[in-house]
């Protein structure tokens, strides 16, 4: 049997015994001759003197096993919250993830996030629960709070992969997971390995493994269902190649650590690819680059084996390679999305009175190169070094490899907070750049986005008013820079943009031009919108005496924070919550002061959040976005043969294209109005096109806010930014075939506002409206016989999960949490788009502009309407013809009879 590769990752919260794990899995598959151990600081896969002084993992490790018929890549991620973007970095290249869990302390506020991330990158998991040696630990209650923290496809395997497959209990338990599943074990009575491994793949079941690393229990069937239960991803031929790491080996050599991810890799290949540069200013540009492999090496450790070739699966470093980066795909690979986690604190960095910063700054690129999360930045107003960083922690490791590297022994100031900016609601920006023979102009709708989305751009503007290369052109534009708001000079985040039109000149527009007019519509749209500055909270956990509780609390309230209700554990009390970072972050000095050392501090970041002091912050940074002529908010226009600034508030005066609140065919979006506008300024903020029929959706919009809280729409267009879980597997769906199906999405919230009826039932009662127009349509369907699937927003009930529901003959579907109908219609339209009949039912007007952009029908809310009633009235002729036809046929029935009895 030809034997498979595996790049598996360990991940874990801080101290819950990854790296004693690894150590225990070497030494079982006999890579090593005895396993070490962290407090000895002979841990096989913590290389580094820091690493080792002080007992945590700060840089991922690779380590090659084999176990059964499968060769593994066995990745060491870092636990340590601060270190969290080296451990991001490596999941862009596992095919499975190890996620290590202490079965003294559970699910914390890290695993949460990690679990977050591994469902990002769409990785299948298996769960190792640590430490069950410990007294206290509770198979079952461990098994029920993962269940209830992380998914309910958890299902214990410890002992369990046995040669004769699956039985009782758990062999129905796995056959319930996927109708495939269910259909084999009704034909079977079992299920076959490659079942489960595909459910496995699918993130529809994740193995749940008890054991101790220390004492090596549980660590054998870890290894055999790493063997047994996954399986290799099909790799095409061509070559592809991912980077996640750059380094030095102690020589300084640079090293790029990559998978290969199609064909193979051999010394002295020629590579060409594109480099980016480090210092990050604008103005500077891509360059490609060819050069050749040198040295390939297969680390164990810090040892190494080289090695001629390597295959599709297989992950190494390599030599020779002067301009890859993290992220980088190489070859047909396209490489990663940028990381979800970054730093959040920044700090100015102290040099001795004889460094010339210049040239430090210059050195620390190097460190960057390695280590992007660094964001090294040159103040030129002050002619300082900035460094952003996760912690305190990370200042002290940086601290120790620019001494070990440069000899220089620097320090840092007190950190700051990174905060981000957002908006409130929708509004249009107009950017337009025309100087002497140059031309652009650009109109953009800012929307405020899902939390922790970032900046996503999406186009809604036809190929026959702006030509496709240059809408891609804008759109490059819109990514390539870090936009900043209008509050405190901050990044912008959770922002959705899409392009509604925009202009070039056949013989003057160049693509600066639209670089331009682009960065200008963006600051023009801020500059109007009301913005909110969003700081970064920690999760955390507190296990402390229970006479301390009360002090926790009182602290907590005092940092702006919130919690939950406290639980007990034993003699200790666990306060969990959430609070801003910048409150925070000195915090563990006090605690463990108070509570005598008994205390115990769990933190992770959460994510971004509103500001509680937004006012003072702004007031103390004094950013004034008209003094900021890196990014300028007015436009060019040109006047008398040469080209004038008009500021952001007279743009509209001035601009060559319509505006969406200038269109008559427009009716106002859901959102807040817009602040900040000068004298003689004139918008309408968050106006959509409107297709359909317009309807005042005021009186009901509360209702339904009252009930789910705020509505907040998203835009999905033709093109965007998209995340794609890794792409290569064994189980590709089967492609369509045979005739065309009828579908009709309908977005039921919308249709309850728009109908009169509907709406009046709704005023008293939401839930029967939903009812009443469930019966409409299920007499709809039976009449035309199409696939009716009717969708309800339920993205603010907490927890919720998607829910699919049999209504008599229509589908019904309740969103996900986080999810809105308009979302879900999008993500169906999409699928079912190809080669189906594909009717949406809607009155948003931008919902009407994707559907459109997707090739499927719509029709709006006084259409459906009108439909129905059409269909019903067909109908009750068709009942009422019947009826003629039954009588008429009857009395010559009767006639005949009468004739014979005569």
């Amino acid at each position: 049997m030809k034997r498979k590769t595996i790049c598996a990752g360990l991940l874990a919260h801080v101290d819950a015994g990854k790296t004693t794990l690894s150590e225990s899995m070497l030494h079982q598959t006999g890579r090593i001759k005895k396993a070490g151990r962290v407090d000895h600081k002979d841990a096989f896969l913590d290389t580094h003197e820091l690493e080792k002084e002080r007992g945590i993992t700060i840089f991922s490790k690779q380590a090659v096993l084999a176990t059964g018929e499968t060769d593994l890549f066995l990745l060491d991620t870092p636990g340590h919250v601060d270190f969290s973007a080296e451990m991001e970095r490596t999941l862009q290249v596992l095919d499975y993830a190890v996620l290590v869990i202490s079965g003294t302390d559970g699910v914390q506020g890290h695993t949460l996030t990690l679990w977050k991330l591994l469902e990002r990158y769409q990785l299948p998991v298996f769960l190792f629960v640590n430490k069950m040696d410990q007294p206290g630990t509770d198979r079952d209650a461990l098994l029920y709070n993962l269940g209830g923290r992380l998914s309910d496809a958890v299902m214990d395997f410890s002992g369990k992969l046995k040669d004769e497959g699956f039985c009782g209990e758990m062999l129905e338990n796995l056959a319930v997971l996927s109708e495939e599943t269910l259909e084999e074990y009704m034909e079977t009575g079992t299920l076959a390995f490659s079942s489960v491994r595909r459910l496995i793949f699918e993130r529809k079941l994740f193995p749940v493994f008890f054991g101790s690393a220390l004492r090596e229990t549980g660590v054998e069937d870890l290894l055999v269902g790493l063997d047994r239960l996954t399986c290799m991803r099909d790799y095409p031929d061509t070559f592809g190649a991912r980077v996640f790491k750059i380094g030095r080996d102690d020589k300084g050599n640079r090293l790029t650590y990559l998978k290969v991810t199609g064909g193979r890799l051999r010394v002295k290949m020629p590579l060409l690819y594109r480099t980016v540069p480090l210092s990050g200013e604008e103005g500077q540009e891509e360059e490609s680059r060819e050069e050749k492999i040198d040295q390939i090496r297969i680390y164990s450790g810090a040892k190494y084996e080289t090695r001629e070739e390597i295959f599709a699966g297989m992950v190494c470093a390599v030599t020779g390679l002067s301009g890859t980066f993290p992220g980088q795909g190489l070859g047909a690979d396209e490489g990663s999305p940028e990381p979800v986690l970054a730093p959040v604190l920044d700090y100015h960095m102290q040099l001795p009175s004889d460094v010339n910063p210049h040239v430090m700054f210059h050195r620390l690129l190097e460190l960057q190169e390695e280590d992007p999360s660094l964001h090294i930045r040159w103040e030129g107003k002050t002619g300082e070094i900035h460094v952003m960083l996760m912690g305190a922690v990370q200042t002290e490791i940086l601290r120790s490899v620019i001494w070990e590297r440069f000899h220089t022994a620097v320090d840092f100031g007190a950190g700051q907070v990174v905060y981000k900016e957002t908006i409130a609601g929708p509004v249009e920006g107009v950017g337009h750049f025309e100087p002497l023979r140059h031309y652009a102009e650009v109109h953009l709708l800012l929307e405020p986005g899902e939390r922790g989305s970032g900046i996503q751009v999406f186009t809604a503007c036809s190929e026959d008013v702006l030509d496709r290369n240059w809408q891609r052109l804008i759109l490059t534009h819109l990514l390539e820079k870090e936009h900043v708001g209008v509050l405190t000079g901050a990044a912008v985040t959770d922002i959705q943009i899409t392009l509604l039109t925009g202009k070039a000149h056949l013989k003057h527009t160049e693509g600066g031009d639209f670089r331009q007019a682009t960065y200008r519509a963006v600051r023009q749209g801020l500059r109007k919108a009301r913005s909110v500055l969003l700081e970064p909270y920690y999760e955390f956990t507190l296990m402390l005496p229970a006479d301390c509780l009360g002090r926790a609390m009182t602290d907590v309230q005092r940092m702006q924070g919130s919690f939950r209700d406290p639980e007990q554990d034993g003699e200790y009390s666990v306060l969990k919550g959430m609070a801003p970072v910048e409150k925070m972050r000195d915090y563990f000095g006090d605690f463990s002061s108070y509570t005598r050392g008994m205390g115990r501090f769990f933190c992770s970041l959460s994510g971004y959040y509103p500001c509680k002091d937004q006012e003072e912050i702004v007031r103390q940074t004094g950013y004034d976005p008209e003094a900021d002529l890196a990014n300028p908010t007015g436009s060019v226009f040109c006047a008398h043969g040469a080209g004038i600034q008009i500021p952001w508030y007279q743009v509209e005066e001035y601009m060559h294209l319509p505006g969406i609140a200038a269109d008559p065919g427009m009716e106002e979006a859901e959102g807040e109005a817009s602040s900040g506008f000068a004298s003689g300024a004139s918008f309408e903020a968050g106006s959509r096109p409107a297709r359909g029929a317009v309807v005042d959706e005021d009186e009901l919009l509360q209702i339904f806010e009252r009930t789910y809280g705020p509505v907040r729409r998203r835009v999905p267009m033709e093109h965007k930014r998209v995340v794609t879980a890794p792409k290569d597997s064994e189980w590709k769906p089967a492609k369509r075939k045979g005739p065309v199906k009828e579908y009709l999405l309908v977005d039921g919230y919308n249709i309850i506002f728009a109908w009169k009826e509907l709406k009046e039932l709704a005023g008293k009662d939401i839930k029967a409206a939903q009812g009443r127009l469930m019966d409409i349509l299920s007499d709809f369907q039976g009449s035309r016989g199409m696939t009716l699937i009717l969708v309800f927003d339920a993205y603010k009930v907490e927890g919720h999960r998607e829910e699919v529901l049999r209504y008599h003959n229509i589908h019904v579907v309740y969103t996900k949490e986080a999810e809105t109908a308009d979302q879900y219609i999008e993500k169906t339209v999409h699928q079912l788009g190809k080669g189906n009949a594909v009717t949406v039912a809607t009155s948003d007007g931008l919902e009407q502009i994707i559907i459109l952009g997707q090739g499927a029908r719509r029709l709006s809310a006084a259409g459906l309407l009108e439909e129905v009633q059409l269909e019903r009235e067909q109908v009750l002729e068709r009942i009422r013809e019947e009826r003629r036809s039954t009588k008429t046929s009857l009395s010559e029935k009767m006639k005949e009879v009468w004739r014979t009895e005569e």
